[in-house]
């Protein structure tokens, strides 16, 4: 579409780049985006070490507002999900003891005891 800039006309076409794209389902975000962040309730003590690998990289993670897009995101990286808790803004990791230490997501808001299932 041309324009003009101070009468001159510029006959370049343009394009708007749409780089927002769903961790979920991969698809173009229309809009603004659902944020999800991923955060402990309480901070550590100590600075974590830049030398190390992080468990987890707190985001934010951008999603359509269908919780299923969550959800598929949580699912391909092996998370759990609490279902007593929502997709949320803001989701808390909680450290699943076994051989191979595993995080379930939830969102906080409930006082009784986790039911993590896979996402």
């Amino acid at each position: 579409m041309p324009f003009d800039i101070l009468g001159i006309r510029v006959p370049t076409v343009q394009h708007e780049n749409v780089a927002t794209r769903c961790r979920g389902c991969g698809g173009v975000i229309t809009g603004t985006p659902f944020r999800v962040n991923v955060m402990d309730v309480v901070a550590t003590e100590v600075a974590p070490s830049w030398a190390g690998r992080t468990p987890i990289n707190p985001g934010p993670y951008q999603f359509h507002p269908d919780p299923a897009c969550a959800r598929a995101w949580m699912r391909e990286r092996g998370y759990l999900f609490c279902r007593r808790s929502a997709v949320r803004e803001l989701m808390r990791p909680i450290v699943v003891p076994g051989d191979e230490p595993r995080l379930g997501l939830c969102d906080g808001f409930h006082r009784d005891d986790h039911e993590l299932v896979p996402a």
